[in-house]
């Protein structure tokens, strides 16, 4: 896989996608952007702000406020890859969140998404 096409994506495109994934299956953006303000220390109005802007998918990983220290707690598989195996550092940023809007389509509670280290 090219980590750079990856990296240099607009999250303006890949925004709109991860809400609808989410939606399909009866979630809510509002759900989406808690799982994105958890895992990233963004506000919901920053979400909005680069999901309007131009702003890169890898940028917006470079530039989070604060990326949660329990992500290292998500497991599993995500486009046929262990995420917690991927070793380029932005990459498993950018699959720790393909990972959790791909639990909360699957219909997983938010408590269990969002991992409290217990």
């Amino acid at each position: 896989m090219n980590h750079e096409k990856v990296y240099s994506m607009s999250f303006s495109k890949i925004y709109p996608l991860l809400v609808s994934k989410a939606e399909k299956k009866g979630r809510t953006l509002e759900e989406v952007t808690q799982v994105i303000t958890w895992l990233t220390g963004y506000t919901a109005e920053e979400i909005e702000k680069a999901a309007a802007g131009s702003v890169t998918y890898g940028d917006f990983f470079r530039n989070a406020p604060h990326l949660n220290p329990n992500r290292k707690l998500i497991t599993g598989v995500i486009c046929g890859v262990r995420v917690e195996t991927i070793e380029e550092p932005l990459m498993q940023e950018i699959r720790y969140l393909d990972k959790l809007v791909d639990e909360l389509a699957k219909g997983k509670v938010m408590e269990k998404i969002l991992r409290d280290g217990t």
